[in-house]
């Protein structure tokens, strides 16, 4: 993650909170002034800033630099606040070293910038990069809380950036191929789906090792990592382990549960919920410093009459069955795609379903998504309304954990109430 490019690291005190105010407030003078991307014919590179250089960053970079000369595309900029990861970068890829993420969407020569840095960071840069008129890909979620996703949402969908959202399972056809199906009748009147997305961790969960290097105020703009959030003294759990922190992250929620809820959307064609409920908390892990739970569960009423059922514990990784039940069959996702099997009381005259899947939940398939919506106006994988609904079911899950309470959505006004 990055920000102020300056010689002198404790002059960087960068006034984030004002900036986070006003860039999100996207004003109709914001809108006005914003930068129309550049036209790009088919043969024209791609120039890529990145925006962060953390593990999830350069695994992104690796990608890149591993389809590049297929798709045409370079990373010419690089861009972190911890002076060490952002000198890997920059040898990695050989693009030009940034902390300052708002110089990146000023170079002229790109194209589109790649964010991938804490979840509350997610708004305000991509606000920043469609008003410098560079296209977006963001990694997931798509914004930390909704009242951001419907603002980014809007701002994207006034312009002609093309923004992709980090879900890389929706590049699989897996879950385009279902909907078909679904929507051709092979399953019936669509009752409800199940899926989940555990791990196991031995003495602490989402725990990473400390690097000894880092050094605020002389390799760290530690406020610059705090940006909008709240201010706090340097704390390496944080820095290193922002997941696990309700400042930056929601955790299971939003780094686990987004991706999974994204797929059911996709395949079952549902929008955003109508009720949410969610249960679990620190059951398991109860001496950690993490504020997250380790165990989440959330389930998902929508109107068109599905009920969707998340799972994840932290401290057991058995799976279940990827489902969705419809009232003559049954779609189940597999490793190789997925398959339909009619109920007994409908299975006279039909047969089972095998669909092999063509895609993966590959980055390098999501990117190449990516720059065809640039080139030539495909349609993306997972555009801002997708990103939207897995924001919006993933944080009223997070909001019934924290208050105890059963939540609604008010479609007309776009926001939380009691339900």
């Amino acid at each position: 993650m990055t920000m102020k490019h300056t010689s002198n690291l404790s002059r960087r005190s960068f006034v984030a909170g004002s900036l986070a105010g006003s860039a999100l407030a996207t004003s109709a003078s914001a809108i006005a002034a914003a930068r129309a991307p550049k036209v790009l014919g088919a043969n024209d590179r791609l120039h890529i800033g990145v925006i962060g250089a953390g593990g999830n960053a350069t695994g992104h970079m690796k990608r890149l630099l591993q389809i590049g000369e297929a798709e045409n595309a370079e990373i010419v900029a690089v861009c972190d606040v911890y002076q060490k990861r952002l000198d890997a970068a920059a040898e990695l890829t050989g693009g030009k070293p940034y902390h300052d993420y708002r110089a990146v969407l000023d170079n002229p020569d790109i194209d589109y910038v790649v964010i991938s840095v804490p979840e509350h960071w997610h708004a305000q840069m991509t606000l920043d990069a469609v008003d410098a008129g560079k296209h977006v890909y963001c990694e997931k979620p798509m914004t930390y809380n909704i009242e951001e996703a419907i603002k980014v949402r809007d701002r994207v969908k006034q312009s002609k950036i093309k923004m992709q959202v980090g879900v890389q399972g929706m590049s699989d056809d897996s879950y385009v191929t279902a909907r078909r199906y679904i929507k051709e009748g092979k399953i019936g009147k669509v009752v409800s789906a199940q899926i989940d997305y555990s791990r196991n961790h031995v003495d602490d969960f989402w725990t990473k090792e400390f690097d000894e290097d880092v050094k605020p105020g002389e390799n760290l703009d530690w406020n610059a990592f705090l940006g909008p959030a709240k201010k706090r003294p340097f704390d390496r759990d944080r820095f290193f382990a922002w997941r696990r922190y309700w400042d930056y992250s929601s955790g299971i929620a939003s780094d686990l549960f987004v991706h999974r809820i994204t797929r059911i959307i996709k395949a079952c064609n549902l929008t955003v919920p109508s009720t949410v409920v969610a249960t679990g908390g620190k059951n398991f892990f109860t001496k950690s410093a993490a504020e997250i739970p380790d165990t989440f569960n959330m389930m998902v009423d929508y109107p068109e009459g599905i009920s969707v059922m998340l799972v994840s514990s932290m401290a057991n990784s058995a799976k279940i069955r990827h489902m969705i039940r419809g009232h003559e069959g049954t779609l189940e996702f597999t490793k190789e795609g997925f398959t339909i099997t009619p109920e007994k009381e409908f299975a006279e005259g039909r047969e089972v379903i095998n669909h092999v899947k063509t895609g993966a939940e590959d980055t390098g398939l999501h990117h190449a998504n990516h720059h065809r919506a640039i080139r030539f106006n495909e349609p993306l994988n997972c555009d801002v309304d997708l990103g939207f609904y897995g924001v919006v079911a993933t944080s009223m899950a997070v909001e019934s954990l924290r208050k105890k309470r059963y939540l609604a959505w008010d479609a007309r006004k776009e926001k939380v109430v009691k339900a």
